[in-house]
């Protein structure tokens, strides 16, 4: 949301962006460049774990978020900044009938990809359902030309929690033929027959990706960076260990902000990397390095003279992803996370955990090609050999010079979309123009 108001600003258009309460006590930094404001959910001390239940807080947020919501667009309009559109993220689709209230243009951003999206809508149409009943079914996408196996589907534990999340999921549609425009963090190019088949339901247009303009069409050139972090970066120490390897060599290795492998999935992934014979630069939360194998930390700061491991607590993604000591990218594939790659042309080793991790892992393996997928077993776990094993294939076998051939070509394709020019680009010149054409109400 933030990149995507960057993006806007630059072309002239006022932004605010509207968090929560809790969300901005949780902030490392907050970004000067653009205006920021507080709504509450009703939990502003301890945001969505303060909440007894899942449908607790997603009630208490209607509630609450909407009487706040609309006390920010009466503030602004007091200030002399009336407020003609608002964007809002579609799990909180009570936003479209704050906007239709005040007479405001309302526009949905999703930020999943489309792919992931259509299976949503179809859950939502009662087309799909999740988790799927059958273990081997195969499903077709409308608009995707690979057939999609239940092990690809987005997945959620079996339990009350999770049928809420997966509701909350489904309902971003529930309302979604009232909006003007809908957005998405992707690119034409990258998903043109699934966003073809989508923009006969709704009015579609992709924005994305949504990272910093230096990483990728280099037009704005204060936006170097998300200005967004909620841990402290170990940056110069991740740059000064990678500064030191040899080019395309080091595995990166991160499972983002929110995943939490098991003890037994965490002992596999650390001598599945070591095993390797791979540096790796592995990125492990403070709150996780207790799984860690037991002096794991110490053998590899005895083997330190042979460069063969960091493990920190958190590192800037996009510039670990830029350097040329990368080789590939060991991921759980969160949408943020597959994105960065394909616009850095980084090949990728996927171990999806749960939501659209699997569907995504799919999209890099068997459509985008730029990337292998780590089994799990029947435990659920993948085990050390095969991780060794997909490592060595992108990174050292004849199969991996065409994903990192693969992976140079959506690096472009990425760039080119944001350019002038590019389908996205264009998308934000007509949906600025709409919004210069709106009179304030």
């Amino acid at each position: 949301m933030l990149q995507f108001s960057k993006r806007l600003q630059s072309k002239g258009v006022k932004i605010t962006i509207a968090t929560t309460k809790f969300f901005l006590k949780t902030m490392q930094d907050l970004p000067t460049s653009v205006s920021i404001e507080a709504i509450s959910d009703g939990y502003d001390d301890g945001g969505f774990h303060q909440a007894k239940t899942f449908v607790d807080y997603i009630t208490q947020f209607k509630e609450v978020g909407s009487d706040t919501l609309s006390q920010l667009i009466q503030k602004l309009e007091n200030c002399g900044c009336p407020v003609n559109c608002i964007v809002y993220d579609p799990f909180l689709p009570w936003a479209v009938e704050v906007s239709k209230n005040f007479g405001l243009v309302s526009v949905a951003f999703f930020t999943q990809n489309c792919v992931v999206d259509n299976i949503y809508y179809h859950v939502h149409k009662r087309v799909l359902k999740l988790p799927s009943t059958r273990v081997d079914q195969e499903i077709l996408i409308p608009g995707l030309t690979c057939m999609i196996e239940s092990s690809d589907m987005p997945s959620f534990d079996s339990n009350p929690e999770a049928e809420r999340i997966l509701e909350m999921l489904a309902n971003q549609f529930s309302n979604l033929d009232k909006v003007d425009w809908v957005l998405i963090n992707s690119f034409y190019e990258l998903e043109k027959e699934v966003i073809d088949w989508m923009s006969k339901i709704y009015p579609i247009m992709t924005i994305g990706p949504t990272i910093p303009s230096m990483y990728l069409d280099k037009r704005l050139h204060d936006d170097k960076e998300y200005d967004l972090s909620i841990f402290k970066p170990m940056t110069n120490e991740c740059l000064n260990w990678l500064n030191h390897q040899p080019i395309s060599s080091v595995v990166y290795v991160s499972f983002g902000s929110i995943t939490s492998l098991e003890g037994e999935q965490m002992e596999e992934l650390a001598w599945g990397l070591k095993n390797s014979n791979n540096n790796f630069l592995w990125v492990v939360r403070s709150t996780e390095q207790s799984k860690l194998p037991k002096n794991f930390l110490e053998e590899l700061k005895l083997t330190s003279s042979k460069n063969k491991g960091l493990v920190v607590s958190w590192c800037p993604q996009l510039q670990m992803l830029e350097h040329e000591s990368i080789g590939c990218f060991l991921t759980h594939c969160g949408w943020n996370s597959t994105l960065e790659a394909i616009s850095l042309g980084v090949p990728m080793v996927t171990m999806p955990q749960w939501s659209d991790q699997p569907t995504n892992a799919k999209l890099v393996k068997d459509v985008w090609e730029m990337g292998v997928r780590a089994k799990q077993d029947e435990k659920g776990i993948v085990r050390r050999e095969v991780i060794e094993e997909c490592i060595k294939l992108v990174m050292e076998e004849e199969k991996g010079k065409l994903i990192r051939e693969n992976a140079k070509k959506w690096k472009e394709l990425a760039r080119n979309a944001m350019d002038e020019g590019g389908s996205s680009e264009k998308n934000i010149e007509e949906f600025v123009s709409m919004l210069i054409t709106i009179s304030p109400k």
